[in-house]
């Protein structure tokens, strides 16, 4: 008998299906097959069941957060089994120590977090069996079968798991102890928040808060361009004046309204004409972050939602593993696409580009490559094509993407012929014209939605020598413009190529070898996290940092959590573990040192901080921070001069029991939260700063909180009335 364990319910029951089966609670009983004489248990995770424990597991001491603590180094690492999945665990456990069960097959994901998910499953239920390795890209029937037919040793994906469990350690130590001395230092200045930091998410927080910082920054400055259209015969085109160097912006505005003055009504010639032939091969397939870019830049859809609905293709069996890092396919791979692209090409809104201009690609090395295919192949349909008007709308967009890649890979490539035209006014003035003719589409026509933003101009034909007359001049102001911010597609390929943010080329190297910041599989998950923890802003698809966000990057400054370089030497390390040429006690160790040396800066920097900029009353707050100061302090009771302290959904007097007093403010107040940083400024002063967005009715409005003496509480003041009675 053997007990198979997958990562999810509903990948467990598809990894069953192929085979006569019960339900059973909790499990799936397979009867005796070819595959499995003696039948079998599938079983499966939640996700995550086992947790890594808290501080408090190792040492109670460390329950309490105190700079006397830190750095926070557990000698060895111990999990858990987390309590809203113990009752899974149980039966996991259960079917494992069955006497009739003789063999685990480890059917997690085939990746890193597969291997830690599984393996630390059995690792806790202390059960010593032969285990076997289940490796799959897709769930079709065919796939999971001939998977079962070739099951690997554990032996073979054993290293992976070293690599992902020295991963989650390591990420525990620079986590717990950066989170923990930055917000202790931040709360000795007033801030009483929770900053969360880590090594993945803190350099990519830094990357966005150095784009704000650049638009802050950004002096607009104005030019001119005279802009003139041409008439030659019937032909209309437009071209820009241009100086002798090529630079075609002028400082000047009566300078360009001299130009443009210079040249209404003059006859004109085409002068030059040079034509470039350019041909551009179809796009690669996708991996995840190209597939959640596209869907971020195309839909609107967030990283975190276009892995989900990839997931869900998956596990219905209609793509491929999605949380793949690499764009091409094997061999294997590559002969199962004829079949494919027949079944698509029944599709009717594929159909328009069948017949196919490319039979087969398997000798094409731009998509299929055996050295460039790691733990899985590109994102692709897979055999099991659906009727794709029957998916859901947002199934269809991301299913639709995939196939149309692998469409538009079997095209020819497209071609186009841009020629740059110049044009002299009264023999003197010397306009530069652009533009583009589409010699063959190819491949465009496949993926002609993706290519919507290509706004280069159509000219007429053209030939030296041709002459006409201005039709239309004039002399246009415009500003420089700042950097854009980065949607949320971009940061996933910003995240993706970090490496190129560094100085250190050899660094540059090893993280652009590896992943750049995070994995596939991550990303998108550290984007939703800085976003739940109020780092980031997404507003009309653009990443915006936040006040909050900033002040972390700020006081980190030039250290090397805020910076790619760690992750570099980072992922160059854990690869080395995962490839069994590396060792994990001692990477474990070093990453120990790091953690002395992170918090010993941060006590250093703290020392030099200066924090005036920030308006600590309108930084965002999260839902850990009231956790974290429940029971602490916040000023001097302005009534008895006990303690005001934190009571969670307020701030109250701690001698409400010793003398009856009742001071209380409410941490909401016409929808606005009050700050700790807010409630000390009325106790000591009877009067807060101006805050801003008070809520009444459909009014917004801006006012005080002041103290009345005579009913011993706070009350909304309007500006002018507070000043009056200040």
């Amino acid at each position: 008998m053997k007990v198979v364990i997958a990562e999810k319910p509903d990948q467990a029951m598809k990894l069953a299906s192929p085979f006569a089966h019960r339900k059973q609670q909790g499990f799936v009983e397979v009867h005796p097959n070819r595959m499995f004489p003696k039948g079998a248990f599938f079983t499966w995770a939640v996700g995550h069941i086992c947790e890594l424990v808290p501080p408090e597991a190792y040492n109670p001491a460390w329950k309490k957060w105190s700079l006397a603590t830190l750095p926070l180094v557990p000698q060895s690492f111990q999990h858990q089994v987390m309590k809203s999945k113990a009752k899974q665990f149980g039966i996991i456990k259960q079917l494992l120590k069955r006497s009739d069960v003789t063999e685990i097959i480890h059917a997690g994901d085939a990746g890193r977090e597969g291997e830690l998910i599984v393996r630390t499953i059995v690792e806790m239920c202390k059960v010593r069996k032969p285990m076997k390795r289940l490796w799959i890209s897709s769930l079709t029937e065919k796939a999971v079968t001939a998977g079962f037919a070739a099951l690997l040793e554990e032996t073979e994906t054993r290293n992976l798991y070293h690599e992902a469990y020295s991963r989650s350690c390591a990420d525990w130590l620079v986590g717990m102890n950066a989170s923990r001395v930055y917000t202790l230092l931040l709360q000795q200045r007033g801030i009483k928040d929770v900053f969360s930091a880590g090594r993945v998410q803190t350099p990519t927080l830094a990357l966005v808060v150095k784009r704000e910082k650049e638009i802050a920054a950004f002096k607009p400055e104005p030019f001119w361009e005279v802009k003139a259209t041409f008439a030659i015969g019937k032909k209309r085109y437009e071209g820009v004046w241009h100086k002798e160097d090529g630079e075609s912006r002028i400082l000047d505005p009566q300078l360009a309204e001299r130009i443009a003055a210079f040249c209404r009504d003059k006859p004109s010639e085409v002068s030059e004409v040079e034509t470039e032939r350019k041909e551009f091969l179809p796009p690669y397939l996708f991996n995840l972050s190209s597939l959640q870019a596209t869907a971020n830049k195309m839909f609107k859809y967030s990283p975190q939602k276009t892995l989900e609905i990839a997931q869900k293709l998956y596990v219905k069996g209609l793509l491929s593993y999605p949380r793949s890092d690499s764009s091409f396919v094997t061999q294997e791979e590559a002969k199962t696409f004829p079949d494919i692209l027949n079944k698509l090409s029944k599709q009717p809104e594929y159909q328009p580009h069948f017949p196919l201009a490319k039979a087969s690609i398997a000798s094409d090395k731009r998509y299929v490559n055996q050295k460039k295919v790691t733990d899985h192949y590109a994102i692709i349909p897979t055999e099991q094509v659906p009727t794709v008007s029957r998916l859901s709308d947002e199934e269809r967009k991301i299913y639709d993407l995939v196939a149309r890649r692998l469409i538009a890979a079997h095209q020819e490539s497209a071609l186009f012929d841009y020629t740059t035209v110049n044009t002299l006014v009264d023999g003197r003035a010397v306009f530069i014209s652009k533009g583009k003719v589409q010699i063959r589409a190819g491949w465009r026509e496949v993926l002609f939605d993706e290519e919507k933003d290509d706004k280069e101009a159509v000219l007429p034909p053209l030939a030296k020598g041709e002459t006409g007359k201005v039709h239309k001049v004039e002399a246009k102001e415009s500003k420089t413009q700042p950097p854009k911010r980065y949607t949320e597609g971009q940061l996933i390929t910003l995240m993706k190529t970090a490496g190129k943010h560094l100085d250190n080329q050899e660094l540059e190297k090893v993280l652009m070898k590896t992943e750049g910041l995070g994995t596939e599989a991550t990303r998108a998950g550290i984007i939703n996290m800085l976003k739940e923890r109020k780092y980031i802003e997404v507003r009309k698809n653009q990443v915006f940092a936040t006040q909050k966000g900033t002040l972390l990057i700020d006081v980190i400054g030039d250290k090397i959590l805020a910076s790619p370089e760690m992750t570099a030497r980072w992922e160059q390390r854990l690869q080395e573990i995962g490839q069994g040429d590396a060792s994990a006690q001692v990477f474990m160790e070093q990453v120990r040192k790091l953690s002395h040396k992170i918090v010993e800066d941060a006590v250093e920097q703290s020392r030099e901080w200066k924090l005036e900029a920030y308006d600590v009353e309108a930084l965002p707050t999260s839902k850990q921070a009231s956790k974290f100061s429940i029971g602490s302090k916040v000023a001097a009771c302005r009534a008895c001069g006990g303690d005001l302290v934190d009571k969670g959904e307020f701030y109250g007097c701690a001698n409400y029991k010793k003398s009856q007093c009742t001071v209380t403010i409410s941490k909401t107040i016409m929808g606005k939260k009050i700050t700790p940083a807010a409630a000390k400024k009325l106790m000591e002063t009877g009067k807060t700063n101006l805050i801003k967005g008070f809520v009444k009715g459909k009014e917004r409005f801006d006012a005080y909180l002041q103290w009345d003496e005579a009913d011993k509480k706070a009350k909304v003041s309007m500006p002018a009335l507070a000043e009056k009675n200040a």
